[in-house]
């Protein structure tokens, strides 16, 4: 009878909390003292899990009932805890955080250091300085969002009548994969433009098998049915570059350069950046030499050109590194350029490896002169490389356009292991190019296909007529490196929306679809790549059949490459989504784990399930539930 009392007690607790409609509470954040309007300030609904973040102008949206109170939290300010009424528009002004940041600056042995004031006046006297002078009041700067991507405008269907032809460059940069995964552990989803879907799928390694011939890259296709709609198909193109054993790798020429700026204070910052540089230095071999150079308001060179045997003057030198100052970041580009010119190996690898945030601020450091230095010096041998670091002024935009026009590849490093990944288990890959401007070409059987579609590869595209240019760039691909490319096809005789309809053209006549002798193709894959000295790029072609198996048939590495496709989908909210779900592609992906040695698709379908969870909490924020 108690049971069934306290059972009936709680029942009409829940009506009558049900019974509470949930208001869409909305405002801005601003700075009490300034004025200034607040981007990434928390907002959480006090005792649940139901956060959202303020936009790039300050402004939140989240549903709440009456009566709740609603917790804003910043670094650098007090918390600010508002009790939710009638009004469904709150606006709200935090206060500077009380914490201060006391300074001792101290002079001795020709030095100035500052440091924080940690001990007595009279221990830091004994320590042999011979002026102090006390600076009170010094607040804790407050973090902004500065970063910046991209805009990608997502690739539509085709069909084949009209542009029978589907042209990119390669791309082997993981940049974006390791970057959605910083905003995930922090809580957060990120920007849509921040997800680049091509390199989110080449972030994995693939079990393809290496080319067999003298050729240096071999190709493999797949077809199968299309996880997020049964009736479309999905066509996966992968290229293997060969191995070579390391004591087979051309002699290097490296010059590191490194940001040392202010913007590069922080743990996960230059702290991070030389940890990683020291994973690299444990890999030279004595035929190796290396250069650093170093740029805040001005650049210098930090360590002349120096054999890779001597590893501890290397890493005592970049141990030496502290942040501090303005980003003169195209002053640092042409010293390095000359340090590597200075000491080009003619038939070595020849490259400039940037470590930085991208946050260049001083002398020509807008996107044009960037570039036209870049080509200038690509075309003399150097390549550049680029390692990105740090969080809430990542300049992710700029960062990628130095390294597709440096024939390098761009990692973004969030944390050591990521840092492992890309100095020590893929060092080949990453320093080593066994074949340059590799381009991409698919042509299309309109006897077969409707309508096809790729999947990301957006700042990559390249007219059709580029293809056989060799003046065009294309992608580098370097030692054992693995390329992912997703086609989504919709089958002619398939009802489907896309690619869409337009009315009957007046001046010529509607083309019919052709029935030609090869019907039983798909599509006709073709390649081209230069050798890494060479100028003349050769041609390899391959065709698809039209014997699609089913997606449960399809290997595990199709299966695992289209769950991080997808998971790419729903991130950037694409509008061919179509019937992709998170608990679908959690599920393929678990069941495309495979031996995963390095634990990276484990991580993945975490990730995946938090996604989840976080869309989920932002829906009901934004009363989409």
């Amino acid at each position: 009878m108690k049971s069934i009392c306290i059972a009936m007690v709680l029942s009409l607790s829940l009506v009558g909390y049900r019974t509470e409609t949930p208001l869409t509470i909305s405002g801005t954040v601003y700075d009490q003292q300034t004025g200034v309007a607040l981007a990434n300030v928390t907002v959480l609904l006090e005792g649940t899990h139901v956060a959202t973040k303020t936009d790039a102008k300050g402004a939140y949206s989240i549903r709440a009932e009456k009566g709740k109170y609603l917790l804003f939290q910043f670094i650098g300010y007090e918390n600010r805890r508002v009790k939710i009424g009638k009004e469904s528009v709150i606006d709200v002004h935090l206060e500077p955080a009380k914490q201060r940041l006391d300074e001792v600056i101290v002079v001795g042995h020709g030095k100035q250091v500052i440091a924080e004031m940690a001990g007595s006046v009279a221990n830091v006297r004994a320590s042999g300085v011979s002026r102090m002078t006390y600076a009170p009041q010094v607040f804790m700067p407050r973090p902004t969002n500065t970063e910046s991507y991209a805009g990608i405008t997502e690739n539509k269907f085709h069909s084949p009548l009209d542009e029978a032809l589907s042209t990119f460059a390669i791309d082997v940069d993981a940049a974006s994969y390791s970057n959605f995964r910083r905003f995930i552990n922090n809580g957060q989803l990120p920007p849509k433009d921040a997800v680049r879907i091509e390199e989110m799928v080449n972030y994995f390694q693939y079990d393809l098998k290496g080319p067999s011939t003298n050729e240096p890259v071999a190709i493999h296709t797949e077809l199968a049915t299309a996880p997020w709609n049964p009736k479309h198909r999905l066509l996966r193109i992968g290229l293997k570059a060969k191995s070579v054993p390391a004591d087979k790798l051309p002699p290097s020429n490296l010059v590191f350069l490194i940001d040392v700026s202010g913007s590069m204070m922080g743990a996960n910052r230059l702290p991070l950046a030389q940890a990683s540089m020291k994973l690299l230095v444990d890999q030279l071999r004595g035929n190796d030499q290396v250069a650093i150079v170093t740029y805040a308001g001005s650049a210098h060179v930090a360590l002349e050109s120096t054999p890779g045997s001597q590893k501890t003057k290397i890493k005592d030198a970049i141990d030496a590194l502290n942040a501090n100052g303005s980003t003169a970041g195209g002053a640092g580009l042409q010293l390095a350029y000359r340090t590597a010119q200075q000491h080009f190996i003619k038939g070595g690898n020849n490259r400039i490896i940037l470590a930085s945030d991208g946050d260049f601020n001083v002398g020509p450091s807008s996107d044009g002169d960037m570039e036209q230095l870049i080509a200038k010096e690509r075309q003399r041998g150097v390549s550049l490389s680029v390692l990105g670091f740090g969080m809430g002024n990542l300049k992710d935009s700029k960062m990628e356009l130095l390294a597709n026009k440096g024939h390098g590849n761009y990692a973004y490093i969030d944390n050591i292991t990521e840092a492992r990944k890309a100095m020590v288990t893929e060092f080949g890959g990453t320093l080593f190019t066994v074949a340059k401007d590799v381009k991409v070409q698919v042509e299309f059987n309109p006897a077969k296909v409707q309508a096809y579609r790729l999947l990301g590869y957006e700042n990559r595209l390249l007219e059709k007529e580029d293809f056989n240019n060799d003046e065009k760039l294309g992608g580098d691909m370097g030692v054992g490196h693995t390329v992912t490319a997703l086609y989504e096809i919709v089958p002619v005789g398939v009802k489907s929306n896309y690619p869409g309809d337009v009315d009957p053209l007046k001046y010529q006549p509607a083309r019919e679809r052709p029935i030609v002798g090869n019907s039983s193709e798909v599509a006709t894959v073709k390649f081209r790549y230069k050798e890494p000295d060479g100028d003349k790029s050769r041609l390899q072609q391959v065709v698809v059949a039209d014997r699609p198996l089913e997606l449960t048939n399809a290997s595990t590495d199709f299966r695992f490459a289209s769950a991080v496709a997808e998971l790419g989908m729903l991130l950037r909210h694409s509008d061919y989504k179509q019937q992709a779900n998170y608990d679908q592609l959690i599920a393929r992906a678990k069941g495309a784990k495979g031996a995963d040695d390095e634990g990276y698709r484990a991580e993945f379908i975490r990730l995946a399930e938090s996604v989840k969870l976080l869309a989920k909490s932002n829906d009901f924020a934004a009363g989409n539930e």
